[in-house]
């Protein structure tokens, strides 16, 4: 399946998160960070107020809570608004 986000929005592979420290410690979901990481695979055309400032393979962080969830070809994704995307990770 292949999915092409309209408008400002973009499709995010998301990365997942440690669950274990490294001396064994599990964090469970609710005391991890907020914030969340994830690769760019494709990007709609913005729009005249929402510019797209993102490219396809930058590593970008978003709110936990933002976007909607899909599965393409079993792999879990996100498409977000631009406005929902924080920073660019260099």
């Amino acid at each position: 399946m292949k999915i092409k986000p309209l408008s400002d929005r973009v499709l995010v592979k998301l990365e997942k998160n440690e669950s274990k420290t490294a001396s064994g410690i599990i964090i469970p979901d609710t005391a991890q960070e907020k914030t969340q990481q994830g690769k760019v695979v494709a990007v709609g055309t913005g729009t005249e107020k929402e510019k797209i400032m993102v490219n396809i393979g930058d590593k970008v962080m978003y709110d936990k809570y933002a976007g909607t969830q899909v599965k393409i070809e079993g792999e879990e994704h996100l498409i977000l608004r631009m406005a929902d995307i924080i920073a660019i990770v260099e």
